[in-house]
């Protein structure tokens, strides 16, 4: 029997989750799962995560929420540490990852229009992009499939190829353009990073043309690729740079970051959010960070990442009629499967293994960032009993 939630996502009808502890996710009839799903990016500690329950416990006996009208303590010290550690002097935050999405393209636009150029509004975005599903981020996204029904016409925004330089030049425009938005790893599209060269070449053509670039870590940032934010590996900092998911480790938040140059311009009334910066989601976020920032931690992602992307490299050597190769960066990976991806999702999770879908027939992989390589190899022994029975 179907509940009454709007029809608007399709879960398995016969998986009811009831718990979970570190990687294990556990279904009301005591199925045990691998979860290399993470609720997509987001528990980047497992799931009730001792020390983050702790901290979340103690929030919770002091002060849930009192609005934007009010000072909170937590707010300002997650912004402190997330600008220490970026490029960036403002925070705003939000509740989710559209969310921070739309902050940054409403501080791209306000940014222009406060230059005395109000009429610079479009946002160009890449083809298989992930932007969000609000409207102004489906938008920016530019699925049609999501689009449907929901407005007419473009809402300014511009759409390219992956990494089609000679097309992005022929979009972007003095006169028109507010921001270039990328994933540096593309998730829904299919794991894709950009090129440092091409990530540079787009950097050099905002330069030129007084365009923002925004970059949206929603899925690739937060240690997932390595390092505490993905830019860190391109040779390029951003103007404004979208956060959520991994950043409450399971609990909602989102974040933009801007510089000063940027920021400055949301001044009071120009964004806001009665949840967003609760002292819950940022007490949280606090201790997230503190966990990634932690000496040797991330040294010790790289490690486990190298392994596991190892184990994907023998996968694909092993089983080339399964496996065509794999892409991404740290623990964001996706395998290029020949047959459908359905068909391993569904014989993964028939394992005791979940996975999620990609662009390009890939399956997904989103571990937890504490993940060992003792459960690395769990996973791949379950991949490998998956292709011998591939039909």
């Amino acid at each position: 029997m179907r509940s009454q939630m709007m029809p608007t996502y399709s879960p398995p009808e016969n998986m009811e989750v009831s718990h979970g502890e570190g990687i294990y996710l556990y279904t009301a009839d005591g199925q045990k799962y691998i979860d290399c799903v993470s609720g997509i990016a987001v528990n980047c500690f497992g799931h009730a995560n001792p020390e983050l329950v702790k901290v979340l416990k103690k929030q919770a006996e002091r002060l849930w929420h009192v609005s934007n009208m009010f000072r909170v303590p937590e707010a300002e010290k997650l912004a402190q540490t997330l600008v220490d550690h970026s490029f960036g002097d403002h925070v705003f935050f939000a509740n989710s990852g559209g969310e921070a999405v739309e902050a940054a393209v409403k501080a791209a636009r306000r940014y222009h229009h406060c230059k005395g150029h109000p009429e610079r509004k479009r946002i160009v975005a890449f083809e298989s992009c992930f932007h969000g599903r609000t409207t102004m981020t489906v938008a920016v996204t530019g699925n049609k499939a999501h689009m449907e029904g929901f407005f007419n016409g473009d809402l300014d925004c511009d759409h390219v190829p992956f990494e089609d330089m000679d097309a992005l030049k022929a979009v972007v425009s003095k006169e028109k353009t507010a921001a270039i938005i990328l994933e540096p790893v593309q998730g829904e599209g299919g794991v894709r990073p950009f090129t440092n060269e091409f990530i540079k070449a787009v950097r050099e053509l905002c330069d030129e043309t007084g365009t923002l670039l925004i970059f949206d870590e929603v899925q690739c940032g937060v240690g997932r690729t390595g390092t505490l934010f993905a830019y860190e590996q391109t040779g390029v900092t951003p103007d404004l740079m979208s956060l959520a998911k991994g950043l409450g480790g399971g609990f909602p938040i989102g974040a933009c970051i801007a510089t000063q140059e940027v920021g400055q311009h949301m001044t009071f009334g120009t964004h806001g959010t009665t949840f967003g910066g609760n002292p819950m989601a940022c007490a949280v976020g606090q201790k997230v960070l503190d966990m990634i920032l932690a000496p040797g931690f991330l040294d010790g992602l790289k490690s486990v990442a190298a392994y596991f992307q190892g184990k994907l490299d023998d996968l694909c050597k092993d089983f080339p009629q399964v496996f065509s190769g794999w892409s991404g960066k740290g623990l964001m990976l996706g395998l290029a499967c020949v047959p459908e991806n359905t068909q391993l999702l569904t014989l993964a999770r028939d394992h005791g293994l979940l996975v999620a879908k990609s662009g390009g027939n890939k399956i997904r992989f989103l571990p937890p960032l504490n993940m060992s390589t003792d459960e690395v190899d769990q996973v791949a022994a379950i991949l490998r009993d998956c292709c011998a029975k591939v039909k």
